[in-house]
């Protein structure tokens, strides 16, 4: 009992610190995420991941999978190192800070951070191929182990880096993203399908 409150405690803190790292950028690095506070948890009884209305951050790569879906979360983080078997999709439209009468805008964040906002630890999800659906999806930090098939305008890396390919599915994809913010790379091919 005493396990799972420390446990319950020690994800609380994690939680909030890394939505505190979600506020320091967005589709032009300066928008905010909501902050900790105004996210509203929604908890079962077992010991499954949180998950808030306002973002998803778990280490359970079901929770990110689902999180990364179109009946997901504007803004997604993981707290730790996680495979996937599968290609994953990330689809649906989603606005900045969740309102929708802001700017279309998606987060992948693959770091934690500090009270400072100092990145503490960044973190690596191995998947045989992302794949992009969303509008202005940002990853933030951390790496992809594996390719990345952009099918959506505005695909961003901030700090982030991409082992394998990044392939754009139309030339106007790959003309709207930015690939190299912040030290950002591909270690792989940048080309477009078509």
């Amino acid at each position: 009992m005493i396990t799972k409150k420390i446990a319950s405690v020690s994800a609380l803190a994690l939680l909030a610190i890394t939505l505190g790292a979600c506020s320091s950028d967005n589709n032009t690095a300066d928008s905010s995420a909501a902050s900790s506070s105004a996210a509203t948890e929604q908890t079962t009884a077992s010991s499954a991941p949180e998950v808030l209305s306002t973002a998803s951050v778990s280490a359970d790569p079901s929770v990110i999978e689902k999180a990364l879906s179109a009946d997901g979360n504007w803004i997604v983080g993981v707290t730790q190192d996680m495979t996937f078997d599968k290609d994953v999709t990330v689809a649906g439209e989603f606005h900045d800070k969740g309102d929708a009468s802001a700017d279309i805008y998606r987060k992948l964040a693959l770091y934690s951070q500090d009270k400072d906002r100092n990145v503490t630890a960044e973190y690596n999800i191995t998947v045989p191929q992302l794949i992009v659906e969303s509008e202005n999806l940002n990853i933030v930090h951390g790496t992809v182990t594996g390719d990345v098939l952009v099918k959506a305008n505005g695909f961003v890396l901030d700090g982030a880096t991409v082992t394998g390919n990044v392939t754009f599915e139309k030339q106007e994809y790959q003309d709207s993203a930015k690939l190299e913010e912040n030290g950002a790379k591909v270690e792989g091919e940048v080309t477009v399908s078509e």
